[in-house]
């Protein structure tokens, strides 16, 4: 039963009366003397009060010495003590007892007033035994055994906890007046910043505040976590990606390396391998299940990037070892090739039917997206009817002239009877050695042909060089690298341009037939302008037989920006 404040206020009178009675008695013995008439040993000081002996004399033997007046002196943290020649100031003396008697008088805990209705009291157990350090700095009255009993209401949380579980930002509960706070010294590192510590009932009603509820908290706290999870997994993936990139391009090299390498003649531009073989240009390798990579790449003569036909025949070699071979294929030139970095090649199947099967190719370079391509296989069906377009009347490939002969007669004869210029024989020189070195030989059959419906036509004889007998999805490889040949560039002689600049799509159709006997191959453009050309062409064997049916559409452009001033005759932008 809790006393009344009369009967506490007379505890503390008979508490004071006590007291003075206990010093009375002290002071009573110590003025007496005992039986033999001297004072008590318990009051008897240890420095008597009449000290008149002389001061002891030290001994010679010790030899001199000096004294010091330790006051004077600092700690120099090295083992010596070192004489301070500063005077001291009385002034910064003071200061600094001021503030040491402040930060004492912090530490210290206010006293307990006499009338307990005047005291503050626990909020949970009305307890007069507070924590201090609770009320200063959180404003919360509790006392340290309800600070124990409840930790789910007044147990500090770290800064980080309050950002991780309860999604709270740096500057809320940096914001005292928001977020009170305590500050305490870093437990992992002296020199790291303090440590925050906040309330976890005044946390937990902010947190509320601002999302909502308890619920909401929950909801966004599982949004964040998913997100991040998204992110980690993300993050592991394009990880493990770059490794496995890393570990295919270590395996191709150590296979380039072991490799036999083909050794072929000087050439003007040394940097570059040339293809003398048909197998070499097409030659790709297998990486992994739909993964291919080319092996050798090959410029043209004054061309920006690798060759079309060797990236059409490298596609397609590529899908016809994931599938069996018989197709139509069609395919998309978005960038040109360079020849420094080897191509990859995924296959992807589209549709696997009984008798078609589609297939696209995409060709990657240095990250980049360079081709697509698709192709269709079909089972051959050599009993449904058939029908074509009759061959050309043109000349048989004994009795038309390569190429590079043609180039050479130029060079010692001249060009249209006149001389060529340095310039230009350069130019004839270098697509002469080019065509020797090409797997492919070209004979011109017609040039600018115009037929009696006013239909322009380029006919060349193509064959490729020194081939065995390969099998027919082979020979459709070669077939797909000889149709971009002299393709796109009859545009440009068809509307009376000089030269070629770049090509657009490609579609190809292809039967039976061996490339290592002489192909027709018939162009034409039934339209071409606003810089674009439409052509289209036909293969046909020796004896007459439609083989192949080409398609493409390419950028076409003069080296004009506006209407022509004069008659001369545009060349073509390079």
């Amino acid at each position: 039963m809790p006393l009344t404040p009369d009967q506490v206020k007379q505890v503390e009178l008979n508490r004071l009366r006590a007291k003075a009675r206990q010093r009375d008695r002290e002071q009573e013995i110590s003025s007496s003397t005992n039986s033999n008439g001297k004072r008590p040993m318990g009051t008897t000081s240890a420095s008597g009060q009449n000290q008149k002996a002389p001061r002891l004399q030290r001994d010679s033997r010790l030899g001199t010495y000096f004294e010091y007046d330790l006051s004077k002196m600092v700690n120099s943290k090295g083992g010596f003590l070192l004489a301070d020649d500063k005077e001291v100031d009385e002034a910064t003396r003071r200061k600094e007892m001021e503030r040491e008697r402040q930060r004492t008088m912090q530490n210290m805990e206010p006293p307990i007033h006499l009338d307990l209705d005047k005291n503050p009291r626990c909020q949970e157990c009305q307890s007069i035994d507070i924590d201090h350090t609770y009320k200063n700095v959180f404003g919360c009255l509790v006392c340290k055994r309800c600070t124990k009993e409840k930790p789910e209401r007044y147990s500090l949380l770290t800064k980080t906890e309050c950002k991780e579980d309860y999604l709270l930002t740096d500057p809320e509960l940096r914001d005292q007046e928001a977020m009170p706070h305590l500050l305490k010294a870093n437990p992992h590192k002296s020199t790291f910043a303090n440590m925050m510590l906040f309330l976890r009932y005044q946390v937990e009603e902010f947190a509320w505040k601002k999302w909502g509820s308890a619920e909401a908290l929950d909801v966004e706290y599982e949004r964040r976590m998913a997100e991040k999870k998204r992110t980690k997994n993300k993050k592991f993936e394009q990880g493990l990606k770059e490794l496995r990139k890393r570990t295919r391009e270590g395996v191709w090299q150590k296979r380039k390396d072991a490799e036999h390498k083909h050794v072929f003649g000087p050439d003007g531009d040394g940097d570059q391998a040339e293809h003398a073989q048909i197998s070499t240009a097409l030659e790709v390798e297998k990486l992994e299940v739909n993964l291919f990579r080319s092996k050798s790449l090959w410029v043209p003569v004054r061309a920006r990037g690798v060759f079309g036909g060797q990236v059409i025949s490298q596609a397609l070699v590529s899908a016809t070892n994931c599938v069996d071979p018989a197709f139509g294929l069609h395919c998309y030139f978005l960038t040109s090739a360079s020849p420094a970095t080897p191509i990859v090649y995924f296959v992807e199947r589209l549709r696997q039917g009984r008798s078609y099967v589609a297939c696209s190719v995409k060709a990657i370079q240095k990250g980049a997206l360079i081709f697509i391509m698709t192709c269709s296989f079909q089972k051959p069906e050599p009993w449904q009817p058939q029908k074509q377009w009759v061959i050309p009347d043109v000349l048989p490939p004994e009795q038309c002239e390569l190429e590079e002969d043609i180039y050479d007669r130029y060079r010692r004869e001249g060009y249209q009877g006149k001389p060529l210029s340095e310039k230009l024989d350069a130019y004839f020189g270098d697509w002469a050695s080019e065509r020797r070195k090409s797997p492919i030989a070209i004979k011109i059959a017609k040039v600018h042909d115009t037929s009696v419906d006013g239909i322009v036509r380029y006919m060349y004889w193509m064959q490729a060089k020194n081939i065995p007998e390969y099998e027919t999805p082979f020979q459709k490889c070669i077939l797909s690298y000889l149709s971009d040949l002299k393709f796109i560039g009859s545009a440009f002689g068809i509307i009376g341009l000089d030269r070629f600049t770049s090509r657009g799509s490609n579609s190809l159709g292809i039967d039976s037939f061996d490339c290592g006997d002489w192909l027709l191959y018939v162009m034409e453009s039934p339209r071409a302008g606003s810089g674009r050309a439409i052509m289209h062409g036909q293969l046909y064997t020796r004896s007459g037989t439609l083989v192949a049916v080409t398609s493409q559409e390419g950028v076409v452009r003069a080296n004009i920006r506006g209407p022509s001033i004069d008659d001369s005759k545009p060349a073509a932008k390079l």
